[in-house]
């Protein structure tokens, strides 16, 4: 069942500061990925905290996958850097259908498969669509990007806005569980 439309079900600083270790705990085996400024700047490749994030979620025993509205070199190889068990390239976001096809792939469902992304018109959008538990992080380098996403940040800020009160008001939101501050990954 999709759930409602724009609003992330969290909003965190980073996706290096998420509590992987608690998530698997809480009975997640799958996590989606989106690659560009949620895991490392815009088309910039792998680098050795992400490699380490993978190799430690691996060690958890997650499959994890990329799904990603870019070309499949850069998909491929960010994909292959840090060890991935696939991706998923112009996918369409925010069709549901590339996530769908992440949990098909990953043998996961939407009970126990996460989605991280930066955007709200692409990414969180198209996990909401698919039924899919989703954090929304901060931009890793926000406004060094290519003139569409810069547009579609400024209707982000509009509606990040709204999700404020929403949480304010009592709104429903699934905290994602953070590192302690400091915490590196064991």
């Amino acid at each position: 069942m999709a759930k409602y439309g724009w609003f992330p079900d969290d909003y965190v600083s980073s996706t290096y500061d998420i509590d992987f270790h608690r998530l698997y705990e809480e009975g997640y085996r799958g996590l989606i990925f989106d690659v560009d400024n949620t895991l490392v700047p815009h088309n910039a490749p792998a680098d050795q905290q992400a490699k380490d994030l993978f190799s430690y979620l691996n060690h958890l025993g997650y499959f994890f996958m990329f799904v990603s509205n870019n070309k499949e070199p850069r998909v491929r190889d960010f994909c292959r850097d840090v060890g991935g068990f696939g991706y998923v390239y112009l996918a369409g976001k925010p069709s549901p259908k590339g996530y769908v096809e992440a949990m098909e792939r990953m043998g996961t469902n939407r009970e126990n498969t996460l989605f991280i992304g930066d955007q709200i018109l692409t990414d969180i959008w198209g996990a909401n669509r698919a039924g899919v538990r989703n954090i929304m992080v901060r931009p890793v380098k926000k406004w060094h990007e290519e003139i569409q996403i810069i547009l579609k940040r400024l209707l982000e800020a509009v509606i990040l806005g709204a999700y404020g009160l929403y949480k304010k008001a009592g709104g429903a939101v699934r905290k994602a569980p953070l590192k302690e501050e400091g915490a590196s990954l064991k």
